[in-house]
């Protein structure tokens, strides 16, 4: 039997994670650098088998690793958070707009708006270039209301293994 199928077997589309692996994921999102030989030593697996069940979680699509910035300390200083009414077929509208660079969230949802989008900005013209010309352009979105970003009070990647 494989790593993979004592790992993460998938029931009705969902995939249940054994405690090694929920263990394994915990200690990449405290550190994502942190060196397999230490994950395996907290986790209780060799280096090698570490590396093993990490390659598996990221092709089986569970986990992905990445640097996280803050945006406005890479010169992005203005962010928001567009909610989209539309009109037609709304997964050609979600397609299109997470082709968009500045787009780095798209989420189908259920209430007042068909899609969420956050939007990832230089400035207030970048913004409103983005909203107007953008966003508004797409054939099927019928109406648009956006939320600027103001502060950020709580980012966080560690709901996963809760």
């Amino acid at each position: 039997m494989s790593c993979v199928a004592r790992d993460a077997k998938k029931t009705n589309g969902i995939r249940s994670l054994d405690d090694v692996s929920l263990a394994i994921i915990e200690q990449l999102q405290e550190d994502g650098r942190r060196p397999y030989a230490a994950i395996g030593k907290a986790v209780g697996l060799s280096e090698a088998a570490v590396r093993q069940r990490v390659q598996k979680l990221q092709d089986q699509g569970v986990m992905q690793i990445v640097a996280v910035t803050d945006p406005l300390t890479v010169g992005f200083l203005r962010q928001a958070m567009v909610g989209i009414n539309i009109e037609g077929d709304l997964e050609s509208v979600a397609d299109a707009l997470a082709e968009i660079d500045e787009v780095d969230y798209v989420v189908v949802t259920a209430g007042s708006f068909d899609l969420l989008v956050e939007i990832v900005c230089q400035d207030d013209e970048h913004l409103l270039e983005m909203i107007t010309k953008r966003i508004r352009s797409l054939p099927g979105v019928r109406t648009t209301e956006s939320f600027v970003y103001l502060k950020l009070r709580k980012q966080t990647y560690t709901w996963g293994t809760r």
